[in-house]
């Protein structure tokens, strides 16, 4: 995991440990070694070790880690993930901000590869939102890689996303996508529709992606036959096409989408469903650490 996440772990410790663990401080001698185990006391997949790693190596970097499961791996209850030797007091320091770090990444992994397996065999994808944890959000989207989703846009730098706030304020879908062209940069532009008709004042070649929110399944059915049909008559000609993308611009559906419903979504043809409940509404994964070995 990228050193760009250090700031994040000494944020954490600093928050945990502030002026030091005191019942750690005068209750363990340093000399003290000891071996524990990182335990997974539910079955999950798991994401943050790398992170785990570094926040023990933050607070005692003759500390050895030692990884026993990969992030994206699924393990049973009673799996070790890994092993930290060394000083005892060090481990019991970090102990909480590791697991917490992993214990929350490998929920959204987890909560992840539900909805992926809900919609397996549809080729529709599972997407992320920006329905993070202020601060988490780049740990949290590559928990949901780790799943086996895929990210949407990290943040609003990144990609152009028209709702239906921006097409109020701009007084119409046709306006606020005619403004983004006047200083367009190289990113994708998505539009957010609520019916029929402005989907079809969407279908422009401008556009990448189509977002229908909050519309029962088989609307979303006849949106995406509405595409195709607009897409069979105007090939695109640029290259924003994704490579093995079945129609141009792309569907996404957000907006009720649980374990419930989410397959008869997918079954609609769209090209990918956005869940803010994979990040926003993940219950962590339940870990511990155990120490095994003392001396």
């Amino acid at each position: 995991m990228h050193e760009s996440f250090l700031p994040l772990v000494k944020f954490a410790l600093s928050e945990d440990v502030g002026t030091g663990d005191v019942t750690t401080l005068n209750a363990v001698p340093a000399r003290v070694g000891a071996r524990a185990a990182l335990v997974a006391k539910a079955p999950g997949v798991v994401s943050g070790i790398e992170i785990a790693a570094m926040t023990f190596r933050e607070v005692d970097p003759t500390l050895k880690f030692k990884p026993v499961a990969k992030d994206g791996h699924e393990v049973p209850a009673g799996a070790a993930l890994a092993t930290v030797s060394g000083s005892a007091a060090s481990i019991m320091t970090a102990e909480r901000t590791a697991l917490n770090f992993l214990m929350r990444l490998s929920g959204v992994a987890t909560l992840t590869r539900r909805y992926v397996n809900a919609i397996a065999g549809t080729g529709a994808m599972i997407l992320d939102t920006r329905k993070t944890t202020p601060g988490l959000r780049i740990l949290e989207k590559y928990a949901v890689l780790c799943g086996g989703g895929h990210n949407h846009r990290l943040a609003l730098w990144d990609m152009y996303l028209v709702k239906d706030n921006h097409i109020r304020a701009a007084r119409g879908l046709t306006n606020a996508i005619d403004m983004i062209q006047r200083t367009r940069r190289d990113l994708l532009l998505e539009v957010e529709v609520e019916s029929m008709d402005q989907l079809r004042e969407a279908l422009r070649p401008e556009v990448d992606r189509i977002l229908v929110d909050n519309q029962p399944p088989e609307t979303v059915r006849r949106c995406v036959e509405e595409v195709d049909l607009w897409y069979a008559a105007n090939p695109p000609e640029h290259s924003r096409v994704r490579e093995g993308a079945k129609r141009w611009p792309e569907v996404e559906v957000s907006g009720g989408l649980d374990l419930d419903t989410i397959r008869v979504y997918a079954e609609t043809g769209a090209d990918y469903l956005s869940v803010g409940a994979i990040t926003h509404s993940a219950p962590s994964l339940d870990l511990s650490l155990e120490i095994e070995e003392v001396g």
